[in-house]
């Protein structure tokens, strides 16, 4: 069995560009205004990603008309949900295991720009019965 972390060097470069915005940046803008930053900050070094992609949601394996668009989606693989809070909340956390759990992606980072004095990340894995299962 295969062990260590999941994305590893692809997390690695997603956060060293979210630190590179939040300190170019600082604290206290919109999300849109990180978001923008963080289209151009990865774009310079390199770094795949869709902004705003829609990913088709499921249920049951039936598609559903609702599909959830998370700021980014990096290496085709990994959701990338950025918020401007003062802290991390577990509605936060909640929002970002559910959409794990529908769209069958591996990895969700979820990251901060809101919070002083550094920036705040945390790395959710998908369950281990997400939608993957849903598809056969």
């Amino acid at each position: 069995m295969k062990t260590g972390i999941v994305f590893k060097e692809e997390s690695f470069k997603i956060v060293g560009a979210c630190f590179e915005v939040y300190n170019g940046m600082g604290q206290g803008f919109l999300e849109a205004v990180y978001q923008e930053c963080l289209a151009l900050e990865f774009a310079e070094q390199g770094i795949p990603f869709v902004e705003q992609p829609h990913l088709k949601l499921k249920y049951k394996a039936k598609p559903l008309k609702q599909a959830y668009q998370p700021d980014f989606l990096c290496f085709d693989e990994i959701i990338l949900e950025i918020k401007s809070a003062r802290n991390l909340a577990d509605e936060h956390r909640a929002q970002v295991i559910n959409y794990l759990k529908a769209t069958g992606k591996p990895l969700a980072l979820l990251v901060n720009f809101g919070h002083y004095p550094k920036l705040e990340s945390e790395r959710f894995l998908a369950p281990p019965h997400s939608c993957h299962s849903c598809d056969s």
